[in-house]
């Protein structure tokens, strides 16, 4: 397992890498977005220089809000082309997995419009994406894409997308946490996993580990479940980075402790 963080898109992100690995981070979660971080106006080799001087891997993230589903076709382009561009930079900089939220702002429109214009955008991207040597991966989201039934509309459609796992965001407008949910049904397809805790309701908060409402044992214990054993983003967005080291320090313990209760039964009875 991997533990990193995500760059802040208005800061550089060579900067961002140089304090993450200082911080003790492994890798760094790279969003490509403006100010800090535009796909148009990235200095990749400065990029590349910087993890390689500090041993940083990189996962590829792309703007939360690019409107793929769009009811007006030049917007959805343009989401596509910057989609795109995302891709040849992170093929550039050594990129295997990018992630990509789906949409669901399209006002007068029922929910199968969007999921058919978010299948029309992924099909297109996936196509640049193999060109380029990367995965793409879909990100849970609150309300419209946050169970395996809402996620299976995407995932069911294309074989080809992996799963990126928010477990914060399946805390959010649900009765229950629904990572173990999601995880039951596209555990094998698991690529990269995002964690912070938040109170449940609408608020998504981002907070240290343990001082929200996420069972992050049981959390754990279901992603250790699938077999995954990759990276892990600590959205951990507070000013100071005690904050994001200490949730560092309790993923460590849980992540390590439900290794040890999985290998007790067996060496239980290797001893019987």
């Amino acid at each position: 397992m991997l533990i990193g963080t995500m760059n802040h898109p208005q800061h550089n992100v060579v900067d961002e890498i140089h304090w993450m690995a200082d911080l003790g981070m492994e890798f760094i979660d790279l969003t490509l977005e403006p100010p800090g971080a535009p796909s148009w106006n990235l200095d990749v080799p400065a990029i590349r220089s910087a993890l390689a001087q500090t041993g940083m891997k990189v996962v590829g993230h792309t703007a939360w809000y690019l409107p793929m589903a769009s009811a007006i076709p030049e917007i959805q382009r343009a989401a596509i082309a910057e989609l795109k561009r995302c891709l040849d930079r992170f093929g550039e900089i050594g990129v295997k997995w990018m992630n990509i939220h789906p949409d669901r702002h399209t006002p007068w429109h029922g929910r199968q419009f969007y999921i058919e214009r978010n299948l029309e955008t992924l099909q297109e991207v996936q196509q640049h994406a193999s060109h380029c040597g990367i995965g793409l991966m879909v990100e849970n989201l609150p309300g419209d894409y946050n169970s395996a039934r809402q996620l299976g509309d995407l995932l069911d459609r294309m074989p080809s997308l992996g799963l990126h796992l928010d477990i914060g965001h399946a805390n959010l407008q649900v009765p229950r946490n629904t990572t173990k949910e999601i995880l039951a049904a596209y555990g094998d397809r698991l690529r990269h996993v995002h964690l912070h805790d938040n109170k449940g309701g609408h608020a998504d908060l981002h907070l240290p580990l343990g001082t929200g409402t996420v069972n992050l044992e049981e959390s754990i214990e279901a992603v250790q479940n699938c077999g995954y054993d990759s990276t892990i983003t600590l959205e951990v967005f507070t000013p100071d980075r005690h904050y994001l080291a200490y949730s560092r320090d309790v993923l460590k313990r849980i992540w390590d402790l439900g290794h040890k209760q999985r290998a007790a039964p067996a060496d239980s009875l290797a001893r019987a």
